[in-house]
């Protein structure tokens, strides 16, 4: 019986793989002149109502059927394999704990409602993809004032669980490697690392000294944490070989007052830092920790956003209505264009066309989405509750912000420009980030 199983799937993928050439007809050729025939020799398995030839969609059909497959085991291997072994090793309350939340997983209609956001997304099988990724992936919001992380559930909209982190998390960030959701808890000298599938705490790492704002370089060679109350920057090596202590500190920078937030180049050879009470924006090289310059921006710089050629850095100023366009492609920035898009503007998200970029401001209540190649507000969103951090799904579509002051997720409809939703979450909602997302630049 294994043997004649094998056989069969191996027909079906040599099928799949070789369509092209084993079709007899295109799977989308219409014929009116041939409509609902009966087998033939031509036609072995006959036609359907508008004259396509069955055989050939059915071949053509195993490519579907068996990608569909392969992806869904895939998921459900990465997934459920870590959280069997767990159970089984721990055994105890550990395994009935578990036991129960997988009966009561899979009481949940998953599939049907899958199914459903594909058809509100439409017909096609990247969007289906999309679908079942969604339904298997959380949305976290970090909450600050509580010290835990709200685990969203990206389906029903509901907060699954809470997550706790150390005190005053300020920062929630996804690796480069999507193999970890960071929380940066200012302080207890602590990062916590979260499973951005299954919402399990992987480690805490100890020793971080007051860590408020994070991030990788894109080859994860460097490690950056600004310390917004001790003003410094620590650049760290990335050693995740060694479990005990994977981050190994190179260079404590010290900086003039409260650095905020950071930005690192493409090419993993530069971090941009706004020093949010000095109004000053540093450049650190990353190979040799030195500084490049500090020089005066805007008041209250905030976040940073830097184009996907490394020339323009778009600089967020929470204590005015404008983002400050600076081209830093040369030894020293220049500034081009200061940007009007609304009071508070301080954190940004890219929209995933390498050409637009979101901006809350945080006073003004409304998102900007700015065109980075004429330097222009393109759009306007209204955004309550005091918007702050960002996140924009892979629908291309839906842009999630955290309403700082109303304790709110909100979900906003960027084609149509209204608020479809908000879940309630924690106390000052500060970060927001999911594996389902678009591209980020």
């Amino acid at each position: 019986a294994a043997v004649v199983g094998l056989v069969v799937v191996v027909f079906f993928v040599v099928v799949a793989a070789f369509a092209p050439w084993i079709a007899p007809f295109d799977p989308v050729k219409t014929s009116w002149t041939m409509i609902r025939k009966a087998p033939s020799w031509a036609h072995w398995m006959g036609t359907d109502e508008n004259g396509r030839d069955v055989l050939s969609r059915i071949i053509w059909g195993a490519r579907a059927s068996l990608m569909a497959g392969v992806i869904s085991v895939t998921i459900a291997t990465g997934v459920g394999v870590p959280i069997g072994l767990l159970a089984g090793f721990a055994g105890g309350k550990t395994d009935m704990i578990i036991g129960r939340l997988v009966d009561a997983m899979l009481a949940s209609p998953f599939l049907i409602l899958a199914i459903a956001l594909a058809a509100f997304l439409g017909p096609s099988l990247q969007n289906a993809m999309i679908a079942i990724g969604i339904t298997a992936t959380p949305i976290f919001v970090l909450n600050s004032l509580d010290a835990n992380v709200s685990v969203i559930d990206p389906v029903t909209h509901t907060e699954r669980q809470r997550v706790s982190t150390g005190k005053e998390p300020h920062h929630l960030y996804l690796t480069p490697d999507e193999k970890s959701v960071i929380v940066a808890n200012a302080v207890s000298d602590s990062l916590t690392f979260i499973d951005p599938m299954g919402a399990q705490v992987q480690r805490t790492v100890r020793q971080i000294i007051d860590p408020y704002h994070l991030r990788f370089s894109p080859d994860m060679k460097w490690f950056v944490t600004a310390a917004n109350r001790l003003n410094h920057v620590d650049i760290y090596r990335w050693q995740p070989q060694q479990v005990d202590a994977p981050l190994a500190l190179v260079k404590r920078v010290h900086a003039a007052k409260t650095p905020s937030h950071l930005m690192i180049d493409s090419r993993s050879t530069v971090v941009y830092v706004t020093l949010q009470d000095s109004d000053q924006l540093v450049a650190l090289d990353l190979a040799t920790q030195a500084v490049r310059y500090t020089v005066p921006i805007g008041r209250m710089p905030a976040d940073l956003y830097l184009t996907a050629d490394d020339r323009t850095l778009l600089i967020g100023m929470t204590g005015s209505d404008v983002v400050e366009a600076y081209d830093v492609s040369g030894p020293a920035p220049k500034l081009i264009k200061r940007i009007t898009t609304g009071k508070g503007a301080h954190a940004f998200r890219a929209r995933g066309d390498k050409r637009h970029v979101f901006v809350s401001n945080r006073v003004a209540n409304t998102i900007s989405m700015i065109d980075t190649q004429s330097l222009s507000v393109v759009e306007q969103y209204q955004a309550p509750g005091g918007p702050d951090c960002m996140e924009f799904l892979a629908d291309q579509r839906t842009l999630l912000v955290t309403s700082r002051w109303a304790r709110k997720l909100t979900y906003i409809d960027t084609q149509d420009k209204r608020i479809i939703r908000q879940v309630a979450v924690g106390r000052s909602p500060h970060g927001v980030w999911t594996l389902a997302h678009a591209a980020r630049v």
